[in-house]
């Protein structure tokens, strides 16, 4: 299950505002390479929406059911917000819905087929 944590409002390249809900997943634990030491973490990411800002707003707590994964991607400069530091990543993180089917699933029926063959002359069984 991922948790529509938050909104934001961002601009496309022709300068169009448009709103993206960030999806957070579940809890994890990540050790840090560095220390060892284990730290808490969520994954995060952004997906397009057609929403209002009043309506994004209002989807905020709401769950939906899949899971956040790691994609690889082309590099790219990151600026890591709380120490301004710039990064080179070669991922991002997306959303991936679970498959969910409304349909009940299909059953396979075997064919059974006999060697015997019979019919009925005049209400008599005779075999073939």
């Amino acid at each position: 299950m991922v948790t529509v944590s938050d909104y934001a409002v961002r601009t496309n390249s022709e300068g169009d505002p448009f709103v993206v809900l960030i999806l957070t997943g579940d809890l994890s634990m990540v050790q840090s390479q560095e220390s060892g030491n284990f730290y808490a973490t969520v994954k995060k990411c952004s997906v397009v929406s057609t929403f209002s800002e009043n309506i994004a707003s209002q989807m905020v707590g709401k769950q939906l059911p899949g899971t956040i994964l790691k994609e690889e991607c082309e590099d790219y400069d990151y600026t890591v917000p709380e120490t301004g530091e710039v990064i080179v990543l070669s991922h991002r993180w997306v959303y991936n819905p679970e498959e969910v089917s409304l349909a009940p699933k299909k059953t396979e029926i075997s064919k059974v087929e006999s060697p015997l063959v019979s019919f009925s002359n005049n209400g008599v069984e005779a075999m073939a």
